[in-house]
């Protein structure tokens, strides 16, 4: 039989302090990767007290009075932090009414996937709230959010939008300037420098949503604290990625969003992948199977160029990570058709796809995102930090998909899954 952590199997080993006790936990016998961009270290105990990382060191070095967890060389990795995501509660289970549990049930399926951080850009006051009550200890993701997208096209209305957003604990302001492929006019620029206005004047980065390579450059200009998604209509020139590179501003790809716009022209192989189905919603799987919905993406103008425009956002990206421009890891799931969670594996599988390496992109989900969302108290495991990470029953940084081994996610040091199901000879 297989062996599988024995927290989740056996009771825990315990060295002079019952288990309601235990305040502290030591996970023994690990691979850890941390996250800094160090190598992955073989046999390591990661000790965890209240939530918090207190040491990662030789194993065997255990406090006196810990409870032990074995990992029995599971690769152990920080949680995926994902830039930029969309939290709503529509991905909550069914019969689920109140507001702040169908909140919390799109936080919790994101963290059964791994993701234990997602900045939410856009979504509602009750998203706002819900952030601002939230217990760190949670068993879910954890939240940072932007509130409702700023739309005003005048300035007063924009401004106004924004002063509210920013008065209900908004973590970012989000904004679009985009054409939806020529099909609708942009935000005009007076509205964006309203946002940009009061982001500055509150300390609050302004988040935009662009397709195009001159509006990119324009709302660096205009100071944009985040670029939330890829340039998708040409290849971005020199000049471009000096301008990103001096202002420090984070890209984040969303390569993942392009795919969702043509991938359900027929059914997806990944619609019948265990770690998909395990979590996976199956009312919305339906929806997209129906041969009518298909039809309509397989006919669409729209889907059609996407498919383009995300090529020519991984061949961007690949431009962009080997100039050194900073990378946020970010998926726009959330929204119809984005399946909070598993897009997160899929984003980092075409990540490595447009050429970066499995470290490269893991580091954009973890360190780095932390780092571009102003978050210094996660990202990798070091002291003082939150105990949110993954188990891995493979070494991921070797092959990018076996981030799909998940084994077991912890946040603050508390177990997430539930035991798995073996049969014999498992």
């Amino acid at each position: 039989m297989k062996t599988h952590l024995l927290a989740l199997l056996l009771p825990a080993v315990l060295l002079g302090a019952p288990a309601a006790l235990a305040q502290t936990t030591a996970f023994v016998g690990g691979v850890v990767w941390d996250g800094t961009g160090a190598p992955a270290r073989d046999d390591l105990t990661l000790v965890v007290a209240d939530g918090r990382i207190r040491s990662v060191s030789e194993a065997g070095d255990v406090p006196p009075g810990a409870e032990i967890v074995m990992l029995d060389g599971a690769f152990v990795m920080p949680g995926l932090i994902n830039a930029h995501g969309h939290v709503s509660g529509r991905w909550a289970p069914d019969g689920v009414r109140d507001e702040d549990a169908r909140i919390r049930g799109d936080l919790e399926l994101y963290a059964r996937y791994g993701v234990t951080t997602v900045l939410s850009l856009g979504d509602s006051e009750a998203v706002l709230r819900f952030k601002g009550s939230a217990d760190p200890r949670a068993a879910h993701a954890r939240l940072l959010a932007a509130g409702p997208v700023v739309s005003a096209r005048d300035p007063a209305g924009a401004r106004a939008r924004a002063l509210a957003n920013v008065e209900a604990g908004a973590d970012f302001l989000k904004l679009r300037v985009d054409d939806n492929l020529g099909t609708v006019e942009k935000m005009p620029w007076e509205a964006v420098q309203a946002v940009m206005d009061v982001g500055r004047a509150r300390g609050v980065p302004v988040a935009t949503h662009l397709f195009y390579l001159e509006d990119a450059r324009r709302l660096l200009e205009m100071g944009s604290g985040l670029l939330a998604h890829s340039v998708r209509d040409t290849t971005v020139d020199e000049a471009f990625v000096e301008e990103l590179k001096t202002s420090g501003v984070c890209y984040v790809p969303t390569l993942v969003r392009e795919v969702s716009t043509f991938v359900y022209e027929a059914r997806p192989g990944f619609f019948d992948e265990e770690f998909f189905t395990r979590f996976a919603d199956s009312a919305e799987v339906a929806r997209l199977s129906d041969p009518e919905f298909q039809r309509r993406v397989r006919e669409s103008e729209a889907a059609r160029r996407y498919r383009v425009a995300l090529i020519q956002a991984m061949d961007n990206l690949k431009i962009l990570a080997d100039a050194g421009a900073r990378i946020a890891f970010g998926t726009d799931s959330g929204p119809a058709g984005r399946f909070p969670g598993f897009f997160e594996h899929m984003e980092l599988g075409l990540m490595v796809g447009a050429g970066l390496t499995p470290q490269q992109a893991l580091l954009a989900a973890t360190r780095d995102a932390a780092r571009c969302l102003g978050l210094d108290d996660r990202g990798t495991l070091e002291p003082g930090k939150w105990a949110d990470f993954l188990v891995l029953d493979a070494n991921p940084l070797r092959m990018i998909t076996n981030t799909k081994t998940l084994r077991q996610v912890y946040v603050a040091g508390a177990p997430l899954l539930d035991a798995p199901d073996e049969g014999p000879g498992g």
